[in-house]
């Protein structure tokens, strides 16, 4: 068995959608980034690439890459999970802790964990998402963006 340890940030910024978890969240503020910019199913694909010893989601989906452009990052987690499963490790269970002080996170948790779930082939009991606030410090508890947090778990299957 083999831990992976994932963490992703992003400013908001108008006129983007937020996406957390795969799930697309009414909020006055998207985030910022190259691909759908979605925090948590970033986090989740370091994590998962991490443990599998594949590198991060830079090496495998650069920004400098126009392919990635607007990307839907659960479909990159997926890709990650394929590239695990290449290398014969099947996901255990993933972890996911999102640090910021709106949208409320726990009435998406559910929803967040069957759209990564589905994407990993695993159960939705297998993942756990969780939000927590900044209790208004720095940059996060400013309301200026999201960070998410994950933990993947991964077990060598006989190939």
């Amino acid at each position: 068995m083999r831990v992976g340890l994932g963490y992703d940030s992003h400013r908001f910024a108008e006129g983007r959608r937020l996406v957390l978890g795969g799930v697309e969240i009414a909020h006055d503020r998207g985030l910022v980034g190259h691909s759908d910019a979605d925090a948590v199913a970033h986090a989740v694909t370091d994590a998962l690439l991490g443990a599998a010893g594949l590198g991060d989601i830079g090496r495998h989906f650069p920004p400098t890459d126009e392919a990635w452009r607007d990307a839907d990052s659960i479909e990159l987690l997926r890709r990650a999970g394929q590239l695990a499963a290449e290398q014969n490790y099947q996901v255990v269970n993933v972890d996911v802790t999102v640090v910021c002080e709106a949208p409320r996170i726990s009435t998406h948790a559910d929803a967040m964990s069957a759209r990564i779930a589905d994407a990993l082939v695993i159960a939705p009991s297998h993942v756990s998402v969780k939000g927590k606030t900044n209790e208004g410090m720095g940059w996060i508890g400013a309301g200026e963006g999201v960070a998410a947090m994950a933990v993947v778990l991964v077990d060598r299957v006989e190939g």
